[in-house]
């Protein structure tokens, strides 16, 4: 017979990133690394965790998994594709519209793609729109 605790000596976790993989590597961050977020696309070399979650075709969007780890993460600078200005310009706007404020770097896709070498992880979504995708920097809270 299972001994069962009272439910209140139980705590959940209470902030907005509950997947446990993607929490794990936010927790472990420190000041200036890398973490990146793609569409469902975007080839991620070898050597660097992949935390998938993407479902089906715009499950989860590009946007709704930023969103999600910007209220864990703080955020200090972004590298964007130099393409996604004229191939994607409403993701960018999006973008824009949640970090105002974030210094922007951009650099060939080409470039972009090697860099997520260097990211502790790669976030797979099931966005579909060309160049939905970002490293973020982490900054500091104090």
């Amino acid at each position: 017979m299972i001994n069962l605790v009272k439910k209140e000596k139980y705590l959940m976790k209470k902030t907005t990133v509950i997947n446990s993989e993607l929490s794990t590597v936010i927790a472990g961050m420190g000041h200036m690394d890398w973490l990146s977020i793609g569409d469902a696309g975007m080839p991620v070399p070898m050597g660097t965790k992949k935390i998938d979650l993407a479902l089906t075709k715009q499950l989860p969007s590009f946007q709704d998994v930023l969103k999600n780890i910007l209220a864990e993460l703080e955020v200090q600078k972004i590298y964007l594709a130099d393409e996604i200005k004229t191939e994607n310009p409403e993701q960018l706007a999006a973008i824009k519209e949640l970090l105002p404020n974030v210094e922007i770097e951009y650099m060939p896709h080409s470039q972009l793609k090697k860099d997520l070498a260097q990211t502790h992880a790669f976030v797979r979504t099931g966005e579909m729109t060309p160049f939905s995708n970002i490293i973020l920097e982490s900054g500091v809270t104090f």
